[in-house]
C-alpha cells in the first residue's frame, strides 16, 4: 500500500504546473482569489512562489490589465507591446515606464522614458493623432476603458519612404465580485503603413471574457478577428479613418454578440440537452417512482434469485 501512495505522489515540477494552469486560467480579475487557494493547497511556498513568478507575467500581460503609476501620474497597461524588460513597461503617453510587481499586481515606481525607448518625432506625429482619436472613441464606447498605442516596428524611421507597424490596446473591465460576476474587453489592433503601396492594413483581435457565479458557475471566453484597410494619409486623416475602423467592428462585433444572447433559449440551451434518449421515448418527468436503480441492476445481475 506505502508503495502505491509513493507512486501516485505528483512531483514537484507537476504541482507547480498544475498550480500554474489554475493560476493561468481564472477568470478575469480573480486570480488573487484563485492564488489564495493554490497555496492553500500546495503548502508549500516555495513551490507556490515558482508557480506564481511564471504564471503572474503570463496572466498580467494576456488579460491587459491596468495598473496606476504612483503619484497619480497615470495608468500604464501591462502588455507585451510595451514591454521593455521583464517588470517594465513603456506608458508611451507620458512617456514614463512603470515597474511592476507582477504577483502583487502594483506599481512599485516610475521613470522617465529614454529616448531610445521612444520612437522619432515623424512616428510619433502618427502615434499622437491615432491615440487621441482612441481616447474619444475608448470614452465613449467604454465606461473604465483604458488604451494605448505603441509603436512595435520602425520606432526610428526619420520620414516618408520607410514602412511602421503600430499598436492600439484597449482594455476594460468591470469586476463585482460582491455581486458574483467579473468581466473584461480586450481588444488589440495592428496597424501597418506601408509606404510603397500607400496603404495602411488593419488586423483586430477582439477577446471578451466574463465570468457568473451566484449559486453556480457559468463562463464566457469570445473571440473574434477581422481585418481592413484604408489609404495611407497624413497623421491626423489617417487617424480618423482608423479609428472609424475600429469603432465599425468592435460595434459590430458587440451587436452580434448580443443578438447571439437573445437566441440562447431557443438554440444553445436546447441543444445541450439531448432531445431524446437512446430509448428514442421521452424521458417520464412526472413519475420517475416507476423506476429503481438498486432494482434493475439487482436483475441484471442475477442477486437476490
Amino acid at each position: 500500500m506505502a508503495e502505491e501512495e509513493e507512486e501516485s505522489e505528483l512531483s514537484e515540477k507537476q504541482k507547480v504546473e498544475i498550480a500554474k494552469w489554475f493560476l493561468l486560467n481564472s477568470p478575469p480579475g480573480e486570480i488573487q482569489y484563485v492564488a489564495k487557494d493554490v497555496k492553500s493547497i500546495l503548502n508549500d511556498d516555495g513551490l507556490f512562489n515558482e508557480a506564481a513568478s511564471e504564471a503572474f507575467p503570463l496572466y498580467n500581460k494576456s488579460h491587459l490589465i491596468v495598473l496606476s503609476m504612483p503619484g497619480r501620474s497615470g495608468d500604464v497597461l501591462v502588455t507585451s507591446f510595451g514591454e521593455l524588460e521583464d517588470n517594465a513597461f513603456l506608458d508611451p503617453r507620458t512617456a514614463q515606464v512603470a515597474i511592476v510587481d507582477h504577483v502583487k499586481q502594483v506599481c512599485t515606481e516610475v521613470r522617465p522614458a529614454l529616448d531610445e525607448e521612444l520612437p522619432s518625432a515623424y512616428i510619433e506625429e502618427f502615434r499622437c493623432s491615432l491615440d487621441a482619436e482612441i481616447i474619444k472613441y475608448v470614452e465613449e464606447a467604454y465606461p473604465k476603458g483604458v488604451c494605448s498605442v505603441y509603436c512595435v516596428n520602425g520606432k526610428d524611421a526619420e520620414g516618408p519612404g520607410s514602412d511602421f507597424e503600430l499598436a492600439i490596446v484597449i482594455s476594460a473591465a468591470r469586476h463585482s465580485p460582491q455581486n458574483f460576476c467579473n468581466g473584461s474587453w480586450c481588444s488589440i489592433w495592428n496597424i501597418d503603413f506601408k509606404d510603397e503601396q500607400q496603404t495602411v492594413e488593419v488586423k483586430g483581435k477582439l477577446q471578451v471574457g466574463a465570468h457568473y457565479f451566484e449559486e453556480g458557475n457559468v463562463q464566457l471566453d469570445a473571440k473574434h478577428e477581422c481585418k481592413d484597410a484604408t489609404l495611407f494619409q497624413a497623421p491626423e486623416d489617417c487617424a480618423l479613418a482608423l479609428s472609424s475602423i475600429i469603432r465599425h467592428h468592435e460595434t459590430e462585433y458587440l451587436a452580434s454578440l448580443e443578438a447571439s444572447y437573445l437566441n440562447l433559449p431557443d438554440s444553445t440551451f436546447k441543444d445541450l440537452r439531448r432531445k431524446l434518449p437512446v430509448t428514442r421515448t421521452l424521458f417520464p418527468w412526472h413519475n420517475t417512482l416507476q423506476f429503481s436503480l438498486s432494482r434493475d441492476i439487482s436483475k441484471e445481475l442475477g442477486i437476490g434469485k
